[in-house]
């Protein structure tokens, strides 16, 4: 449930002052009074809150500049005005002053309750829809794709000039460098940004499927078919399609696509009605696709046709000058998520964490922050809440020549890590280790950091 808003009533008549903020209170509102302007000024600077209800009329300082100084502190308060002179000149002044209401004195208290009302579901629908703008902004725009490297410039600076097209585009790059978010960035900043982003992973779709997932089908089509169906093109009219991993759809499909992309139009399964589509064709793929040309593995009209515009994904490791902000976003994502006040890394997990090489790129260090948060018991993300495999760089694994020296280094970080959370305190250490005090000592003293 919504709570009241916090309401500051400023009128210079102690009854009618009284008579209002008593009645508020009883109604559950949180109220304070102030029997001026300035006083009223100099507590909303201090403290927050939602709603002024002022009188219009007071000396020195009156309600129509205690509006102005109060929206130059906070131009989205929200403030209704009073007066005992209620003429259309008075009424029209405060609105155009920026009042929220206006209500003429003697005062209807039942009115002033409906009008309450009706300032908080305002506020309500504003605060609504301009977290969805922002959100969608957020989400959506070019520049929120983390990456202040070089070579996520270059990509950046691409999509940015392609967007504004209808040309094709081949988004490359491993496994979890992100193609679909490109492709989302190009179709949100691309005049097709009002119609729909239609997705099709020809990799996770049997070649039974996906046939009809992208072109549809008729009632009797094929066994199960009890009724027609739209395919993803024409869902997609309008708009974009994103064909992710392009380089896995079989070749009588890939014939298929080659023609609705040179006829702009689609036959669905059991018909042989042209139906039009107007579609942007987005594709991304891992796979090597001038090497599957020359193998017969993808037709080469095809791959002539999607390849207009290329936008090459580096790897996580080739751009590791990301890391520290890709870390800080994720941190801040999933503390958020998970209702945690994570602060940080340790130096010990930021060091691992910038030396790993990722071969999952962005998708696994994302799924490693969220990992850390989910399971860290501390404020600050330490050495022992990521993988052993993050923790122990390519280096050290060669140099560990047998199975007791790889245990003893990791033992030897883990208490070390387990120590500096602990601030030094064994008994604390030996909670998060899962052990005994007495086990803790005499491990200390086994690895040499009795001394630590």
């Amino acid at each position: 449930m919504t709570p009241l808003p916090r309401v500051l009533v400023v009128d210079d008549e102690p009854a009618q002052r009284e008579l209002v903020a008593g009645f508020l209170a009883k109604h559950g509102f949180e109220v304070v009074a102030a029997a001026d302007g300035r006083t009223a000024l100099e507590r909303f600077r201090a403290e927050p809150f939602d709603l002024i209800l002022t009188d219009q009329k007071m000396p020195a300082f009156s309600g129509l500049e205690l509006l102005a100084a109060a929206r130059a502190v906070n131009p989205e308060v929200a403030v209704i005005v009073m007066t005992a002179y209620g003429t259309i000149e008075s009424a029209v002044a405060a609105i155009k002053s920026g009042a929220t209401d206006y209500l003429p004195k003697p005062l209807n208290l039942d009115e002033l309750l409906h009008r309450i009302g009706q300032v908080r579901d305002r506020q309500r629908l504003l605060g609504e829809n301009r977290e969805l703008r922002e959100a969608l902004r957020e989400r959506h725009r070019v520049e929120g794709i983390i990456g202040e490297s070089g070579r996520m410039q270059e990509v950046l600076s691409l999509v940015r000039r392609v967007a504004g097209s209808d040309a094709t585009v081949l988004i490359r790059g491993e496994s979890g460098t992100g193609k679909e978010l490109i492709a989302k960035a190009i179709h949100y900043a691309s005049p097709r940004a009002g119609g729909p982003l239609v997705r099709v992973n020809c990799a996770a779709l049997p070649e039974t499927l996906l046939e009809s997932e992208l072109f549809g089908h008729e009632k009797g089509a094929f066994t199960g078919a009890h009724a027609a169906r739209r395919g993803r093109f024409e869902a997609a009219h309008g708009g974009s399609l994103f064909l992710d991993e392009i380089g896995d759809l079989p070749l009588h499909l890939q014939v298929k696509l080659l023609r609705v992309l040179q006829e702009r139009e689609i036959e669905r399964l059991g018909s042989s009605r042209p139906i039009p589509v107007d579609v942007r064709l987005l594709a991304a793929t891992h796979r090597d696709l001038e090497a599957m040309v020359r193998a017969g593995g993808f037709r080469d009209d095809l791959y002539y046709r999607i390849n207009v515009v290329t936008i090459a994904l580096p790897p996580l490791r080739e751009r590791r000058e990301d890391i520290p902000l890709l870390l800080e976003h994720f941190l801040e994502k999933f503390a958020r998520r998970n209702g945690k006040a994570i602060r940080g890394l340790t130096r010990e997990a930021r060091d691992a964490l910038l030396r790993y090489d990722y071969p999952g790129n962005v998708r696994e260090l994302e799924n490693l922050v969220e990992r850390a948060v989910v399971l860290t018991r501390d404020e600050v993300v330490g050495l022992g809440d990521l993988p052993l495999v993050v923790e122990e760089s390519p280096e050290e694994a060669l140099e560990a020549t047998s199975l007791p020296t790889v245990l003893e280094g990791i033992e030897r970080r883990m208490i070390s890590e387990a120590l500096a959370r602990a601030e030094g305190v064994q008994t604390r250490a030996a909670e998060i280790l899962g052990i005994s005090e007495r086990v803790l000592r005499y491990k200390l003293r086994k690895l040499g950091l009795a001394g630590d």
